[in-house]
């Protein structure tokens, strides 16, 4: 049960690293987080994003919503 702990910590990333790993700003994760579009987890004080989330993350093409 141990190892599915670490794997959880393992996947978990500083906004600094979902930053780069997206080629944005720190200010645009932290957009991002406030509007709900990606979910922190708080650890020890820290806020951090799950890697998994942020590498699937798609953009919201601007423009008026279809029911397509």
């Amino acid at each position: 049960m141990a190892k599915k702990k670490t794997d959880a910590l393992d996947d978990l990333i500083s906004q600094k690293e979902a930053a780069e790993m997206r080629g944005v700003s720190r200010a645009s994760i932290n957009e991002l987080i406030k509007r709900g579009r990606l979910n922190p987890v708080t650890v020890a004080g820290k806020v951090l994003l799950r890697r998994s989330e942020v590498e699937t993350f798609e953009k919201v093409k601007p423009g008026p919503k279809t029911d397509e």
